[in-house]
Parts: structure tokens; sequence; C-alpha cells
């Protein structure tokens, strides 16, 4: 299917930002705060901070790359660029495990939080209700998208704030205001460092997805200027509504002891903090989250798609179309939904025990691309400026994602393993029957 239909550059850099903001879902701080708190001995805002300077060092590699690859594709497109179209095909083959499945999770979640607010309706009657919805939405013009995702992160930003503002009235009604502007959740009196690098490489994982606004690139203005900006601010805001959030719940909760279950706290969390009306309204939250999560996550993946068939990767015509109206790779969109709502045959556990080794393979090779576009090919390390941002940096960047790696669940290396040998079985068949990768771009 020829076409020469291309995408409308819709988005502002802050549609941009907003979107890739719903897709790290800000509220995960309160559903992994009893897991790093126990692990950290109560420093879970030290470990977001010590979390978000190693992923900066990665996001400072995305933009780099932005800058002269301004196409979209993310890590799929930086390494077949700079690393040739076989290691392309492979980041982009793990990435979509990332891409693909957490518009899967996202439906499994509404499901569960459905469930619990009206148990007489199914679980899967309501992930097909969610994912028909996000499909249909996603199905329009991006710019919807994004103002949607303007609306629905706004409110459950508005209600961590009251959150931080309720947590600030009962200590200091318990304790004094002293109690209230203290450095005490940062430190809580431990100095120990190997249990916050543990800590921290769990809530690396809360900002997997700050890559996926790379993929808005062809439906940006000036995508060069825009998405750099928009990668380093999506770590920013995101990495500083998770620290805020984490330091007020510290200091209302610096120990573990009064959770029953700290491994699912957060409805104890905001029972205790706001009680059970002001826990109602929190799921209600959450449940907003998640759909903006879902329409995020469903937008990046259908693009993603899109670009590895324009690109031959899948020799599916119709993932190479955009609709000439709505500006979308429809048919992309459509098979995301197909794939999100086969939810309803799924379990959550198996569902995000294959994520994060997609985002893993992605934050590694785009390292990796920095050092070989810059320092090898172009051979800029000439000055002191040059030998940090083309060399020291990036080096950092595949240190701190190899303490991500050292923490992956084993499952999720297994699973990721075996999707990474079904995509070199592809790659080898293309070989095998004389028809080479294709890349049109």
């Amino acid at each position: 299917m020829t076409q020469n239909v291309t995408y409308k550059r819709n988005l502002g850099l802050w549609q941009v930002v907003i979107v890739g903001i719903a897709y790290m879902t800000p509220m995960t701080v309160f559903d992994t705060f009893g897991i790093v708190s126990g692990m950290t001995s109560g420093r879970v805002p030290l470990a977001y901070l010590l979390a978000l300077f190693a992923v900066l060092l990665t996001a400072f590699s995305y933009g780099k790359m932005v800058k002269n690859f301004p196409n979209a594709g993310s890590a799929y497109t930086y390494a077949r660029k700079t690393c040739g179209n076989r290691a392309g095909f492979l980041v982009g083959w793990a990435s979509l495990l990332d891409y693909m499945l957490l518009p899967m999770i996202n439906a499994l979640l509404a499901g569960i939080y459905l469930r619990s607010l009206f148990p007489e309706i199914p679980s899967w009657l309501w992930i097909v209700a969610f994912t028909s919805l996000v499909t249909w939405v996603n199905s329009r013009n991006i710019r919807l998208l994004a103002n949607l995702n303007f609306l629905f992160v706004g409110l459950p930003v508005l209600l961590m704030a009251v959150f931080v503002w309720l947590v600030i009235q009962g200590v200091g009604h318990q304790h004094g205001n002293d109690a209230v502007w203290t450095l005490q959740p940062l430190w809580n009196g431990d100095h120990t460092l190997l249990p916050l690098i543990s800590g921290a490489a769990v809530l690396c994982f809360s900002f997997l997805g700050f890559d996926a606004v790379t993929t808005l690139s062809d439906e940006s203005h000036q995508p060069h200027r825009t998405i750099p900006r928009a990668v380093m601010l999506t770590a920013l805001i995101g990495g500083l509504i998770f620290f805020v959030a984490a330091w007020f719940t510290q200091l209302y909760f610096p120990t573990n002891v009064a959770f029953k279950n700290p491994t699912e706290a957060m409805p104890e969390i905001v029972l205790y903090v706001g009680g059970k009306f002001f826990q109602s309204l929190f799921l209600v939250a959450i449940l907003v989250n998640t759909f903006a999560s879902g329409l995020a996550s469903h937008a990046s993946a259908a693009r993603l798609l899109h670009i590895m068939g324009r690109d031959g990767i899948f020799p599916i015509a119709k993932f190479r179309y955009i609709h000439p109206k709505l500006g979308c790779p429809l048919y992309c969109v459509l098979f995301v939904g197909a794939l999100a709502m086969s939810a309803v045959f799924f379990n959550l556990d198996t569902a995000v025990s294959l994520i994060s080794f997609g985002a893993l393979v992605a934050f590694t090779s785009v390292n990796v691309s920095v050092i070989a576009y810059y320092a090898i090919q172009q051979k800029q390390l000439r000055t002191v400026t040059q030998w940090v941002t083309h060399l020291i940096i990036p080096v950092l960047g595949i240190l701190s994602v190899g303490v991500m790696w050292l923490n992956l669940d084993q499952d999720a290396m297994r699973l990721g393993l075996v999707w990474t040998a079904i995509g070199i079985g592809w790659m080898v068949w293309f070989w095998w029957t004389k028809r080479e990768l294709v890349f049109s771009h």
C-alpha cells in the first residue's frame, strides 16, 4: 500500500511532555513505597534522587541522538542509524516488549480497579470497554490525545497535592511544625549505600517510558529541538513528582511498622492519611491515571509498529498506512488495541515480567549509539566537553543501566531472551529466503 500521506505536526513541547508523564504513571510512587522503604530502611526520597540521576544520564543520550536523527523510532532508529540494520532490528524487536505490552497491563489494571468498585461486573467486560475507549481516542488526531492527557494527568497530580497537604496537617498536629520541616525523610538515621542502590534500581523502573516521547518526533514542531527538551523535562518533572510524594509519605511513615502488607501499601497509606472517603477518591484518581497511561502507551506502541513496518521489518502493507484525515497509523492503532484486548486471557504478573527487559535493551542501546556515532564514527573527542558528552556520560549511563540489569526479575530475563531468540529466528528467515531486511528510510 503506497501513499504520500505523512504525519501532521500538531504537537508542541508541553503536549509531548504531558504524554511522556502520562506514560510514566506518577501515582506508581505509592505502589512501590512500602517495598522500597523496607529495602532502604526508610530512605525512599534519597533512592528516588539516585534513580533520577541514573535515568538522566540515559535521557541525555536520548537527547544527543534525536538532535541528529529527529525521525521517530526511539532506540530502534538510533541503533539502526549508528550500528546497522540488523542491530536496529534486534533493538526494535526487544523494545516491542515494552511498547506493545504496556497497553495490555493498563487494561488489566483497569479491570482490577473497576472490578473492585463494581464487583458484580466481570473484569473481562471492563477490559473490553477500557481498551475500546483507548483505541477509539488513539484513532483520532494525536492532538486530542495530548490535550486529554493534560486533564487525566492533572487530576491525579492535584489529588497528590491534597495528599501532601493532609500529611503536613497530620504531622504538624501530632508532632508540631518542627517535625514537618525536617531532613529526616532523606536520611532517616541510616548511611549504608548498598541497600540504597538496590532501592534505586527498583525505582528506576518507575521511569520506564520517558523515552516514549521520541516516538512522537514525526508529529512534533521542530523535533530536533522539541524532543530533546521533552525527554529531559519528562524525566525531571516525573522525578520531581515522585520525590515530593515519596518525601511526605516517608515523613508520615518513617518505617513500615504501620503496614499490614508493605508490598501493597498504597491502600493503607491513603487510608491512614485521609480516611475512607479519601481512599475512595484515590482509587478513582488511579483509574484516571491508568487511563492516561493507557492512551500514551497505546499511541507510542502504534507509532513504533508503524515505523518498523514502514522500514520493511514487518512486511505488512497496512502497518505503513497513515489515515489521510486523522493523521494516525490507523491499522497499527487497531492492532495494538486487539493485542491489549487479549488481556482478558492473561494475568498481571506474566505481562509485567516482560516489560522491563525491552526497556533496558533500549536504554543500553541508546548509550551505545552515542559512543558509536559521536566518539567512533564522527571522532568528536577533541575537547573536554566532547569527551564528557560523547563518552563519559554514555559510559556512566551504561553502568547505571547495568545496575538495573542486575536487579531484573529472573522471569523477565528468561522470557526476554526467548523473545529475542524469536527475533533472531525472524531475521535468519529473511536471510535464508534471500529477502534481506529492507529499509526504505
